[in-house]
């Protein structure tokens, strides 16, 4: 059975491949790796270019050591802004992570990674300067998504059916179409009224997962895991996607059929990817 966690980010000095041990061992069998934020070597480098290969390389020295399938999602961290514009100043902070999303369409382009994310905006409240300048960058990165034909994975301030709507109205501007944007980190918005037809990757902690298998089927796991060795298991641990899964199963909450749509057919559709057992 395939087990997909949509969400986890992993570091060379964490417990890395140790957390993949885990994840298997637990059942895990698919993950996406997203790009980690890493705004030191942007400055550095002055580009994304370097950061993003740095995420595909990690996929696949996983790939190569252990038995389990690894996805890659790249872009520009929408945190990365604050931290640009204070070094570089606003305009050459747009330029350099609207630059940064053409890079991660190519790395899409090339085969190389599945979207574009985790782009978006500040998960705590800025001036309206900054979140209409985020705003900006995010579209860009949308309309890039659209001309590749991959997701976004948005990374936003807390969720809310009105913020989902205008992410999805955000995104018709551009031509991205609503089950191409996924809502990281999204609350158990399952249902149409609740998302506006956004792809919610659901953090799966037992209370939003059975919320969510009560409403229906249209919807990812994620762990958002983050392998901070000073944060052991945030956000949640790289068992914990299995594990729930198992428990819906056991507890028959959900059936076989059903976390074959969350695993393996809503990631499939959602990426245009095969999965295979």
């Amino acid at each position: 059975m395939i087990i997909f966690d949509n969400h986890l980010h992993l570091r060379r000095d964490g417990q890395y491949l140790e957390a993949v041990k885990d994840f298997i061992r637990a059942g895990g069998t698919h993950f996406v790796l997203c790009q980690y934020p890493m705004v030191h070597q942007v400055i550095k480098d002055k580009t994304y270019k370097n950061v993003f290969q740095q995420t595909v390389d990690m996929a696949e020295e996983i790939q190569q050591q252990l038995d389990i399938t690894v996805y890659t999602t790249v872009g520009p961290y929408p945190v990365d802004y604050l931290r640009l514009k204070e070094k570089l100043g606003g305009e050459k902070a747009i330029e350099l992570m609207k630059k940064g999303m053409e890079i991660a369409a190519q790395f899409c382009l090339d085969g190389k990674s599945i979207g574009i994310g985790e782009i978006g905006r500040p998960h705590f409240p800025v001036d309206q300067e900054i979140m209409e300048e985020s705003n900006k960058i995010l579209s860009y990165g949308m309309k890039q998504a659209k001309q590749v034909d991959v997701p976004v994975i948005l990374h936003t301030e807390s969720t809310t059916p009105t913020q989902c709507k205008e992410l999805v109205e955000m995104g018709k501007k551009v031509g991205l179409s609503a089950d191409k944007i996924v809502k990281h980190f999204s609350p158990p918005f399952i249902l149409p009224e609740e998302n506006s037809g956004l792809m919610p990757s659901v953090l799966a902690n037992k209370k939003n997962i059975r919320k969510a298998i009560k409403k229906g089927t249209r919807f990812m796991m994620e762990t958002d895991y983050i392998d901070d060795p000073k944060r052991p298991g945030a956000v949640l641990g790289p068992k914990t996607v299995p594990r729930r899964t198992f428990e819906l199963l056991e507890k028959e909450l959900a059936s076989k059929e059903d976390l074959i749509k969350i695993h393996k057919e809503n990631p499939e559709k959602t990426y245009g990817i095969q999965l295979v057992e």
